[in-house]
C-alpha cells in the first residue's frame, strides 16, 4: 500500500497557511462577500486560502492536478488535490465558528478518483482532523500530538443520533418523508451542519448523518477520514465515495437501515 505520509504532512502545512489566512479576516468589520451565480455567497478570505494553497501546490506538487470550489480544475494526471477553502462560508460570514478547510487527495483507479488522503482544519474551533488509507484516523493538534479515531457502536436507529446541516433540499428531492420519518425514530436529532456532523461521527459522537445535495469538494476529505474511523461513506442510494451529488455517513452498523429512510 503506498505511503502517504509525506503527503499528509504537505496538507497540514496547506492547512496552517490557510487558517492563517481565513482566522484574519474572520468577523472582519469591512469582509467582502459577494454572490456566485449558484446564489451561494464567496468572501475575500475563500478566495484569498484557495489562492494560497494552489501557490503551495503548485510549488510542492507541480504534477498533480488541483480541484477547487471556487477555480475549478487545473492540470491532469493520476493525482488530484481537491480543496474546498471555506465549508461553511454562510456561517463564516455571519461569524458563526462552525467553517474549516477541507483538504483531499485522491488518486485514479479502477472505481475513478478516490480519496486517499484528507484534512479538515476548523481554527475558529481549534480542531483538526485528517486520515490517510490504511493509516487510520486522528484528531488533534499536530501529528505528533493526536488521538485515534473510531466510530461508535450504536446498532440500534432508537438509539442512534442524527445530524444534518438543515431541512432544505429534502423535499426537492422527493425526500422530505423519509427524513421526517428518520428523525421521528431516532434518539436524537440535531442540525450541526457542514463538515462538522461527518467528524462527529468519525469520533463517534454522532452514529449517523446525511444530507441531500453536495459538491465533490465538500465530500473528498470527509470521506476519507469517516472511513479510515471505520464508517461508511456513500451517496444516499447506496455508492461508496464522494461522487454522488450527497452523502450519507454512518458507522456502518445503521448504514443500510438509514439509507433505507432516505432513498425517497
Amino acid at each position: 500500500m503506498p505511503d502517504y505520509h509525506d503527503d499528509l504532512r504537505f496538507a497540514h502545512v496547506l492547512a496552517d497557511a490557510a487558517d492563517a489566512t481565513t482566522m484574519e479576516r474572520f468577523k472582519a468589520l469591512d469582509l467582502k462577500v459577494e454572490t456566485k451565480p449558484d446564489m451561494t455567497p464567496v468572501t475575500e478570505a475563500d478566495k484569498a486560502a484557495e489562492e494560497l494553497i494552489r501557490s503551495h501546490l503548485h510549488r510542492g506538487r507541480p504534477r498533480d492536478a488541483v480541484l477547487g470550489e471556487e477555480y475549478g480544475l487545473q492540470g491532469t494526471g493520476p493525482r488530484r488535490w481537491v480543496i474546498d477553502p471555506i465549508d461553511g462560508t454562510k456561517n463564516y460570514v455571519r461569524g458563526v465558528p462552525v467553517w474549516a478547510t477541507l483538504i483531499a487527495l485522491m488518486e485514479a483507479g479502477e472505481n475513478g478518483f478516490q480519496p486517499v488522503m484528507g484534512v479538515v482544519s476548523a481554527p475558529a474551533l481549534g480542531r483538526r482532523w485528517w486520515a490517510a488509507k490504511g493509516g487510520g484516523a486522528y484528531t488533534g493538534r499536530s501529528l505528533t500530538s493526536a488521538t485515534r479515531l473510531r466510530v461508535s457502536k450504536v446498532d440500534e436507529i432508537a438509539s442512534a443520533s442524527f445530524a444534518y446541516s438543515s431541512l432544505s433540499g429534502w423535499e426537492e428531492q422527493g425526500r422530505l418523508d423519509g427524513f421526517l420519518d428518520l428523525t421521528r425514530d431516532c434518539w436524537r436529532t440535531r442540525g450541526y451542519g457542514d463538515f462538522w456532523p461527518y467528524m462527529m461521527v468519525a469520533e463517534g459522537a454522532v452514529d449517523i448523518c446525511a444530507e441531500p445535495e453536495l459538491s465533490l469538494w465538500d465530500m473528498a476529505a470527509t470521506t476519507i477520514i469517516v472511513q479510515e474511523a471505520g464508517g461508511v461513506f456513500t451517496s444516499l442510494d447506496g455508492v461508496t465515495g464522494p461522487h454522488g451529488g450527497n452523502a450519507a455517513a454512518s458507522n456502518g452498523l445503521l448504514h443500510s437501515e438509514m439509507l433505507g429512510y432516505l432513498r425517497g
